[in-house]
């Protein structure tokens, strides 16, 4: 009998050993999790705010509701062949303009202009538009959705794709919503006129086509 007491008692031992150490790294765990989160809190650790940005296409941008019919209904997305595209290369990599581009071509985008932007330290790609060129830039986006929308002051149909460092590749065909499905508008977006009486940036200087 007393072996089995002395077992049983040794068991006991152990379980409570177990007990103590699981309890232990747990209590050290949060712990640390407190700590952290109040180095969040009182702005000791800070996130980068540029790398939040990155991961939130239009950060801070407005972006205009799609047009609609007379009826107010949604549209259809823009045939990609009635998009008229200038492609801009923003980056320090020679040719990824061209690429760009041709792939745009590939997917039957009418691309007019392939050329250097003005600046190669574009850090996201952005999608610039008119007010006759809203839906086309809704349509060039789902091929780019990293893309951020800005709406100029142009008043032509040619939109300019910028390409940034963030772009990485075109979203394949298969991916892409079908024509058949009506244009879902930007979270948020505002009226055209809102936009226009807030203002709205200058358009670069380009050829017009209507």
């Amino acid at each position: 009998m007393a072996e089995e007491y002395d077992e049983r008692e040794a068991r006991k031992a152990y379980v409570l050993r177990r007990q103590k150490i699981v309890f232990s790294i747990t209590g050290v765990i949060l712990v640390v999790a407190l700590v952290v989160a109040t180095l969040f809190f009182t702005g000791v650790i800070q996130v980068d705010e540029k790398a939040k940005q990155v991961t939130k296409p239009n950060y801070g941008v407005a972006v205009p509701c799609a047009a609609k019919n007379e009826d107010g209904t949604a549209m259809k997305w823009a045939d990609n062949n009635t998009v008229i595209l200038r492609v801009r290369n923003g980056t320090k990599f020679t040719g990824l303009g061209a690429a760009v581009g041709e792939a745009l071509k590939d997917r039957q985008f009418d691309v007019r202009t392939i050329d250097t932007y003005s600046s190669s330290k574009v850090a996201r790609t952005t999608i610039y538009f008119g007010v006759n060129a809203i839906n086309p830039a809704y349509s060039l986006k789902e091929y780019i959705p990293d893309a951020q929308l800005v709406m100029d002051d142009r008043q032509d149909r040619l939109v300019d794709v910028v390409i940034g460092a963030t772009f990485t590749d075109l979203t394949s065909e298969k991916d892409v919503k079908k024509h058949g499905d009506t244009i879902k508008d930007f979270e948020g977006c505002k009226t055209v006129a809102d936009m226009q009486n807030e203002g709205l940036k200058k358009a670069d200087a380009h050829t017009e086509i209507n």
